[in-house]
């Protein structure tokens, strides 16, 4: 349990380039097979915790232009 908090904690540093690229590299490795049953687990975990990262990155990306366009006087997009 440790282990999964210490990679989670380490996984907020990433930028998002650096998640993406890692998602990236999870998804085309489960996509390959050929790996056995308790790795494929562990990278679908991993690949949960990097999508997490990457969501963060894009929703406060999200909040700033929202912000911009706000002080400007404009209004975001609906979603």
């Amino acid at each position: 349990m440790a282990e999964q908090q210490s990679t989670v904690g380490a996984d907020d540093s990433l930028g998002y380039e650096q998640a993406r690229d890692a998602l990236l590299e999870v998804v085309r490795r489960l996509e390959g097979g050929g790996i056995p049953l308790e790795e494929s687990l562990a990278l679908w975990e991993r690949g949960e915790q990097l999508a997490k990262v990457c969501q963060r990155w894009l929703d406060g990306a999200r909040a700033r232009l929202d912000a911009a366009l706000a002080a400007e006087g404009g209004t975001p997009e609906a979603e």
